[in-house]
């Protein structure tokens, strides 16, 4: 009888050395996969990330823009950022800044003012400005 608990118990350490762990080229496959699997759902993200920002952008400006008609209603003039601020027109929850951390411009050509977001280049006066 002892001889059989013995064999036994030498089944199973056996079996427990060979299912102990995952071996170095286990681990490091599992690492490739999950790294793909990252990049693969960053790729599918950034455009959607891309369009919220830029639909951010539209509507920080349209807000601005408003302050900016009422400004130019009131004091008969072009204001810029600077002015609405100083004059408590834009409320302290307003950004002045787009979401690429450029600063609004305000432009008084035409019959209103309109304000105008760099956009991802940061550069005013490029195809990607945004109005």
């Amino acid at each position: 009888m002892h001889r059989k608990r013995s064999r036994a118990r030498r089944a199973r350490k056996r079996s427990r050395k060979h299912l102990s762990g995952m071996t170095l080229i286990e681990m490091m496959i599992v690492m490739v996969i999950m790294a793909l699997v990252a990049v693969a759902a960053g790729f599918a993200v950034m455009p959607t990330y891309n369009r919220a920002r830029i639909r951010q952008a539209k509507t920080d400006a349209t807000s601005i823009r408003q302050m900016a008609v009422a400004y130019e209603l009131e004091f008969g003039e072009c204001p810029s950022l600077q002015d609405l601020i100083d004059k408590q027109v834009l409320s302290s929850s307003t950004t002045t800044q787009d979401p690429w951390g450029s600063p609004f411009a305000i432009t008084c050509e035409g019959v209103e003012p309109s304000v105008i977001s760099a956009g991802p280049d940061q550069e005013l006066n490029t195809e990607d400005d945004i109005s």
